[in-house]
Parts: structure tokens; C-alpha cells; sequence
């Protein structure tokens, strides 16, 4: 059995308006083991997010599969689709999109909530999570009492939450200032380790690409070489 959370074979997205065709992602392989975290970059338009979204099973391959924890993911229905997703992935975007008519503890609670799970023990581990990316006293705020760096420390969180295999991040410090981008991605890091989750971050911030086990260059829905991190 192979030891992948997220693997891509021969992924292809091409996108039809009439006769016109827009090829955005050619034969691209990718795989993701345990813990290991990595980095795709790449110019404005150069198929970054499409290829996040195709990982994310949030978009459908034109050709190839998408597997996830040896599932065929990129073949399943959208509800068995979204159950896999929910169990084994999680989510931070360059704009956060909390809940806004929900508080920070709420927001964070919110996967569990989907799961069914009780009331009281979502809570009790949303609380500890909060706490764990110092905003314990932001509990009962919501998003629009809330920084930019301290909403996504709550995106962050509600990624986390449900302890996934992986995180799909899509540029998740693009929208804040150098010194709150680096904090927010020592975060990430630093529970990555901690939780031994997997990490996927789109960026096109070298530096932070740099801080990766691995990269990817993408270019014109095409991968350079990976590059490893220089020791």
C-alpha cells in the first residue's frame, strides 16, 4: 500500500468557452507523503490555484486522478467526495472567509459541527486550539473585530480542528503585511510539526517556498524540477 496522502497522476485541466480551449494544468504528477510539507509557486495565472483546487477535489481533472489516503478521490461523487475531504483535509485561503456573523470559537467549531460531533466536546477543542495560536481572549469576537493576522490564526485553527492528514493552503499570508506573514507562517510550520500534518502551500513568496522540505516551480500548467531545501 502506498504511504501517499495526496497523489496526482497525468493531471490535466482544460478549460471550453465554444470553441475556444484554455489548457491551465498538462500531465502534472505529484505526491505527498506524511508530515511532509511543500511548496508550489508560480507567477499570477500560471495554474496554482486550479492545481489546489483539482488536489482539493473542489474541481474536476480534465485527465489523470487525484487519490487521497488511496481512495480514487477525483472519481467519487460529490458527497463521498466531501466526506473524504472533510476527514482527512484542511483549509486556509489568502482571505479567510470566516463566518462573519459567527465569533472566533464559533467559526472554529464549525467542521466538528458538520461532523456531528457533540456541542461541549467541539467547544472544549476549539477552545484549546484558540489557545494554542494565542487568541484565547478573542473567544466571543467575530471577523470583523478581529486583525488581519488574527483572522487567519482562526482560519488556521479551523483548518486544524479536525486534526486532517493535510493542509491545502492557497497564498494563506498573501494578504497581510512581511512582519504578519512570517508570524502566521511560523505558525503553520510550527503546528505542522505538532499535529504531523502534511502541508501543501501555494505562494509566490520565494522566501517563504524556501522555508519547505520541497517546491515546485509551475509554469504554464507545467512543474520544473522540485528543489530541495539547501541545508
Amino acid at each position: 500500500m502506498s504511504d501517499s496522502i495526496l497523489q496526482a497522476n497525468g493531471l490535466e485541466k482544460t478549460y471550453k468557452d465554444g470553441k475556444l480551449e484554455t489548457s491551465v494544468i498538462q500531465g502534472l504528477d505529484f505526491r505527498l507523503t506524511p508530515c511532509e510539507k511543500v511548496a508550489i509557486v508560480g507567477s499570477s495565472g500560471s495554474g496554482k490555484s486550479t492545481l489546489l483546487h483539482l488536489l482539493a477535489g473542489l474541481d474536476q481533472p480534465t485527465a489523470g486522478e487525484v487519490t487521497l489516503m488511496n481512495n480514487a478521490f477525483s472519481t467519487l461523487n460529490d458527497v463521498k467526495r466531501g466526506r473524504l475531504r472533510n476527514q482527512y483535509l484542511g483549509f486556509v485561503y489568502q482571505f479567510h472567509f470566516l463566518l462573519p456573523e459567527l465569533t472566533a470559537l464559533e467559526n472554529v467549531m464549525l467542521p466538528l459541527r458538520v461532523r456531528r460531533q457533540a456541542s461541549g466536546l467541539a467547544e472544549m477543542e476549539a477552545k484549546a486550539l484558540l489557545d494554542r495560536v494565542g487568541l484565547s481572549h478573542r473567544l466571543g469576537h467575530k471577523s470583523a473585530e478581529l486583525s488581519g493576522g488574527e483572522r487567519q490564526r482562526v482560519a488556521i485553527a479551523r483548518a486544524l480542528i479536525t486534526r486532517p492528514a493535510c493542509v491545502l493552503a492557497d497564498e494563506p499570508t498573501g494578504n497581510l503585511d512581511e512582519h504578519s506573514a512570517q508570524q502566521v507562517f511560523d505558525l503553520m510550520l510550527t503546528l505542522n510539526e505538532e499535529q504531523q500534518t502534511a502541508l501543501v502551500v501555494v505562494t509566490h513568496d520565494l522566501n517563504l517556498a524556501a522555508q519547505m522540505d520541497r517546491s515546485y516551480h509551475l509554469t504554464e500548467g507545467r512543474f520544473d524540477l522540485p528543489t530541495e531545501p539547501v541545508e
